[in-house]
């Protein structure tokens, strides 16, 4: 499978916004292996504002080393809920 730095690699010299095939031909162009040219040919035939667009579209995640129990237990930490501090008594 692709990873979020494979994808970041063979993207870093296109021009953004990006439709799906400029993506594609900028992969190719850049010699990208068969994993990565596969999830972006899977990508929908949308425009792309930049490369994290790209590979959340294409289902590669930024993070791979964070697991889905470590996110849940993260989501259910409440020490960090990313609310300002004058919000936080309301």
């Amino acid at each position: 499978m692709a990873s979020y730095a494979d994808v970041l690699q063979y993207l870093s010299s296109l021009d953004y916004p990006a439709e799906k095939d400029a993506v594609l031909r900028e992969a190719e162009r850049e010699g990208a292996p068969p994993d990565v040219l596969r999830a972006l040919r899977a990508l929908p035939p949308v425009r792309y504002a930049n490369d994290t667009e790209v590979a959340r579209s294409a289902g590669i995640d930024a993070a791979p080393e964070v697991d889905a129990a470590q996110r849940a237990e993260q989501a259910r930490d409440k020490r960090h809920q990313r609310v300002s501090q004058h919000l936080r008594g309301i």
